[in-house]
């Protein structure tokens, strides 16, 4: 059997923004998200100020591997609510302690993103970035559970 490890490089990092985890009021936040610069040129981001929107990839790196849980719990812990599954929620213990947020694209300069909404934290690593396309949005009503609704009414 192979080795289904990988190994992913960020292409860069969010500075500014917050520094410290607040489950709430993520709308306009501001940071930058700074791409490498020893892996690309400006011709990485070449049309990107056209989009409005990003969808971003990164890593809740400030969270252990060891504190990643599966087993259902109630979402952020709130004793009230049923448990949930480790895919029925967004929360950072993930398996792969994976994020995925979308962001409005302010301005792009050389290879700086000036963001707002981008639910990471500063110094977070991004894995990938892509303009969100209206194309991408389901094409058929979006239905979720009422707690999911109330828990995120204050998030942007």
């Amino acid at each position: 059997m192979a080795d289904d490890a990988m190994t992913l490089r960020p292409v860069g990092r969010v500075v500014g923004g917050r520094s410290e985890m607040v489950e709430d009021d993520w709308h306009d936040v501001r940071a930058v998200i700074r791409l490498d610069d020893e892996s690309f040129t400006a011709s990485a981001v070449l049309g990107l100020e056209c989009f409005s929107h990003l969808e971003v990839v990164f890593v809740f790196d400030r969270i252990h591997p060891a504190e990643v849980r599966t087993e259902p719990r109630p979402p952020r812990g709130n004793p009230s609510a049923d448990p949930v599954g480790v895919f029925a929620h967004r929360g950072p213990y993930r398996p792969n302690r994976l994020g995925v947020s979308r962001c409005r694209l302010l301005a792009v300069d050389g290879l700086s993103l000036q963001v707002a909404d981008l639910d990471a934290l500063s110094g977070t690593p991004v894995l990938d970035i892509k303009p969100y396309l209206v194309e991408f949005a389901p094409r058929h009503p979006v239905t979720q559970p009422a707690w999911a609704t109330t828990l995120m009414n204050s998030y942007y």
